[in-house]
């Protein structure tokens, strides 16, 4: 299959007809391109707060409700252009009022045929945390498609390597981000890599990017989109299948075949996925020596 990830730049909207004249032409070049799966990035819905004006925009606590509010409707416009073109689509994450003490950040995943469910970021961070106060959402999910069994961890989460495990399953990791810093996206980029390495699984990251001076959560984004796999047999010996341009919007393409993950698991040089559970016996008993 193809997959198509975004290094997506935020836009000030001049109106919804605005917002989806940009949705549907990001997903008419990707499928026009070949692509089956399109990943958007982390908090890239924070767009739609512009469409309340600057004030709005601008105030951490009113741009969540205004873009909560608006999230129906962008569901709606993805439904649709998923099975316009037949493909599958990511995305962008946004905060929502969800059912839970605070908002939290949901990512939706769309299908062709109709379909939707979404996934919620687990672990915060320090800004989510203060000021923002975003919460921890619903619990890790698998989605099994016809695409493959897919997953996703939103951002921070893929530096987690318990999470990852218990996505083991998945054939694909999805992993939308959104970091201000060269830093911040490496630290994102690493995990992505090693998460890939030790599931032995595709992970495939997209980012914000570029200048949205008008919103104190998003106001900087840096990063690219990449694929990546395992550094092993069937795939590129650096790990990277495909990755973009530091900074520059757009998508990135790859080509993936699953049945490199089937066989790289099961006969792969190193086989870190099945090997997992030796690290719980070498860790059991840890021998300090004083060496003076």
């Amino acid at each position: 299959m193809k997959i198509a990830t975004a290094a997506y730049p935020l836009d000030w909207l001049e109106s919804w007809n605005h917002y989806e004249d940009k949705l549907s032409k990001w997903v008419s070049n990707a499928a026009g391109n070949g692509a089956d799966l399109l990943v958007f990035p982390e908090y890239g819905a924070m767009e739609l707060a512009t469409l309340d004006g600057t004030e709005i925009a601008g105030n951490l606590e009113a741009s969540i409700q205004s873009v909560s509010d608006k999230m129906e409707e962008a569901a709606a416009l993805h439904l649709k252009l998923a099975a316009e073109h037949n493909v599958h689509i990511l995305g962008a994450s946004a905060p929502v009022h969800a059912g839970f003490a605070r908002p939290v950040n949901r990512a939706e995943f769309y299908t062709p045929t109709g379909q939707r469910d979404h996934q919620d970021k687990q672990i915060m961070t320090m800004f989510e945390r203060a000021p923002w106060d975003i919460a921890p959402g619903g619990p890790l999910k698998m989605f099994d498609t016809t695409l493959g069994k897919i997953a996703v961890l939103i951002c921070y989460d893929s530096e987690y390597p318990q999470l990852a495990r218990a996505l083991s399953e998945a054939d694909m990791i999805l992993v939308p981000s959104c970091t201000e810093a060269l830093a911040g996206y490496w630290r994102v980029r690493i995990g992505a890599m090693a998460r890939a390495l030790e599931q032995q699984c595709i992970t495939v990251m997209a980012s914000v990017v570029g200048s949205a001076a008008w919103s104190e959560a998003v106001d900087e984004g840096c990063g690219m989109g990449g694929i990546f796999g395992p550094p092993d047999t069937g795939f590129p010996g650096t790990g990277v299948i495909a990755e973009g341009t530091l900074n520059q919007p757009g998508w990135t393409y790859g080509e993936v075949d699953l049945q490199a993950v089937h066989h790289v698991r099961r006969a792969g040089v190193v086989r870190n996925r099945s090997h997992w559970d030796e690290q719980e016996t070498r860790v059991k008993d840890v021998v300090n020596h004083k060496l003076l």
